[in-house]
């Protein structure tokens, strides 16, 4: 057996250098084929949407804009175990954990918290898996059409909790949902 018989995925195929006939080397009959498709394609109907009267259907998997919640007492439900990063495939997501101090059991749910926690828009890929990876349900993808807003800087493209942490009052309305059902 020599090696160039050996498949290591099983896929090989022999490929033949057999002659192009005649017709073959015009390239008329590709020609054609080519010509008919486009033919066919200017009397399709267009699927272009006029965007600001209508708007495309998201899909129902839609990823959008990152978030740190809060509890309903407005404290922030990360605790900087750092599953979120680790599951990261584009490696987007930084974090610095802090231990907690006695006055800041207001802001805190544990004794230990990300005091720095960022994500880099330019790398992530809104895959979803450190949604999956959380084990307090501190970060979630949100299905509001707000994208990444457009910069000409780099920095603008890395998020802080200024930009990630959940607002009170939406933590607060939440809350209130909760406790109405």
């Amino acid at each position: 057996m020599s090696i160039e018989s050996i498949s290591l995925s099983g896929r090989k195929k022999l490929v033949s250098n057999k002659e192009m006939t005649f017709w073959e080397r015009m390239y008329l009959i590709a020609i054609v084929k080519g010509l008919i498709i486009t033919i066919q394609h200017l009397f399709t109907r267009k699927v272009t949407i006029q965007y600001p009267e209508q708007v495309r259907e998201r899909s129902p998997v839609y990823r959008g804009q990152h978030m740190l919640k809060r509890d309903e007492e407005g404290r922030e439900n990360c605790t900087a175990c750092g599953l979120c990063a680790l599951s990261c495939p584009a490696e987007a997501i930084t974090m610095k954990a802090e231990e907690r101090r006695a006055d800041e059991k207001h802001l805190y749910r544990e004794e230990k918290y990300a005091s720095i926690y960022e994500i880099n828009m330019l790398r992530c890929i809104f895959c979803g898996l450190c949604e999956e990876a959380c084990p307090k349900d501190a970060i979630y993808l949100t299905t509001s059409k707000v994208l990444v807003p457009s910069s000409y800087e780099r920095e603008d493209f890395i998020f802080g909790k200024d930009k990630l942490v959940m607002p009170l009052e939406m933590a607060m309305k939440n809350a209130q949902l909760k406790n109405a059902n």
